[in-house]
């Protein structure tokens, strides 16, 4: 396990734009011109084996971008840059997900993945484009006095008004700083997203550590959170995977369909599913770190190269394999981490291995101790019984609670029963 470093706080800022309808005519120029270019960029990147240098890419790439696709210069390099990113968070997301199969002897073995299990081109379908600040985009002041926000397009540079709702209002005090932006088109309405960064203040100090709270993560309880006190807290998702069952079953019905305007329900049904799903966790982290606060360490299981399919999915049914396969539990760490950060609370991943099997009470790792029937774990040695997610929460709050001891890689091995 890495040391523990601070890393700056990262959110972004969604303004709701309102553009005219000669602006809108703009925008939507620029960001189709600029979608073009990036699926052009793409193409070139796969065709030579994954090459992400923007540097050496833009070499290549500048001049034709600019002449076949009408971007200005700094829409050029950013679309570069756009594509660039995509990539190496596919890669990222590769990293943390080996390919998994049983051999022979039943045995899950792992295969690392890379980018070379690419097998076509990454496709940019929605318009888009990236500003740079202080040349694509910048705040001015309006006749009146009021804010407006400037933009830069393939034409004129155009002025639109915005909204900033209450929770973004924090932003423009001083501390944070402005990154890139990024425009976009939702149902007809248009927004600019705003990258903010600032110093992660306080600073985390393992030596104070006030709280240490083990994290499980699964589908019955999204979360089941245990901390050095004793507690437990589940973050339930019962009612959640119904409501996902009924967006699958409307996607089955939409693509059983397999007409236009079928498709174009099936694009608007997944964007409203990813926009939900992204709202859960975000609720979810923050009641956590809301909670727990400052000089807390949370404790979440290292997911990479340790499937769910590991964890006796061979078990459970088809749809539940999905349902685990399918949920944002990275990005849950994600939002987790940065509001931690923003607190003066820190994260770390610890060996997920036999966090499920062992018994916290004796330390007896056995399979046979979790009952997914009964959603129950009892211990054939000493008998201790609870809750099987909640088993999972206390072992690794207990890993936690042996990092803070000083252990660098804290895990458990199997101890051999009599």
């Amino acid at each position: 396990m890495p040391p523990l470093k601070k890393e700056e706080l990262c959110q972004t800022m969604k303004l709701h734009i309102h553009p005219c309808d000669n602006d809108i005519a703009l925008l939507k120029d620029l960001t189709e011109h600029y979608r073009l270019a990036c699926n052009d960029i793409s193409q070139y990147v796969f065709d030579h084996d994954c090459m992400l240098n923007s540097v050496e890419l833009q070499k290549v790439l500048y001049e034709h971008i600019r002449k076949a696709f009408g971007l200005k210069s700094q829409f050029a390099i950013s679309s570069i840059k756009t594509v660039t990113a995509r990539y190496k968070t596919i890669e990222t997301v590769y990293a943390k997900s080996p390919y998994k199969y049983q051999d022979e002897k039943g045995k899950w073995q792992f295969i690392p993945r890379d980018l070379s299990w690419l097998w076509k081109p990454i496709l940019f379908s929605r318009p888009q484009a990236d500003f740079v600040r202080n040349r694509d985009y910048s705040f001015v002041n309006g006749a009146s006095g009021e804010k407006l926000l400037s933009l830069n397009t393939l034409g004129k540079r155009i002025k639109v008004s915005f909204d900033v709702p209450e929770c973004f209002q924090e932003y423009f005090d001083g501390t944070w700083r402005f990154g890139g932006g990024k425009i976009v088109n939702l149902l007809g309405e248009w927004y600019f997203h705003i990258s903010m960064t600032r110093a992660a203040d306080p600073s985390f100090d393992l030596t104070n550590t006030s709280h240490v709270v083990g994290i499980d993560r699964g589908l019955r309880f999204l979360a089941v959170a245990y901390d050095e006190k004793g507690k437990t807290s589940f973050h339930d998702g019962r009612k959640i995977m119904k409501k996902r069952d009924t967006f699958n079953k409307v996607r089955a019905e939409l693509q059983s369909k397999g007409t236009k305007s079928a498709k174009r329900a099936l694009k608007r049904i997944s964007g409203r599913e990813n926009r939900w799903m992204t709202d859960v966790n975000h609720q979810i982290s923050k009641a956590l770190v809301q909670k727990y606060g400052a000089d807390t360490l949370f404790v979440l299981e290292d997911l990479t190269g340790v499937s769910f399919d590991e964890q006796n999915l061979s078990t459970r049914t088809k749809k539940q394999r999905n349902e685990l396969r399918s949920w944002a539990f990275y990005q849950l760490e994600q939002f987790l981490t940065y509001k931690a950060h923003a607190v003066g609370a820190e994260i770390i991943e610890v060996d997920a291995h036999y966090t499920s099997q062992r018994c916290p009470k004796c330390g007896q790792i056995h399979k046979e101790n979790r009952h997914h029937e009964t959603h129950e774990y009892v211990c054939s040695c000493c008998g201790y019984r609870s809750n099987d997610d909640r088993i999972g929460a206390m072992n690794i709050q207990m890993l936690g609670t042996m990092y803070v001891s000083g252990d660098t890689n804290p895990r458990f091995g199997v101890r051999k029963e009599n």
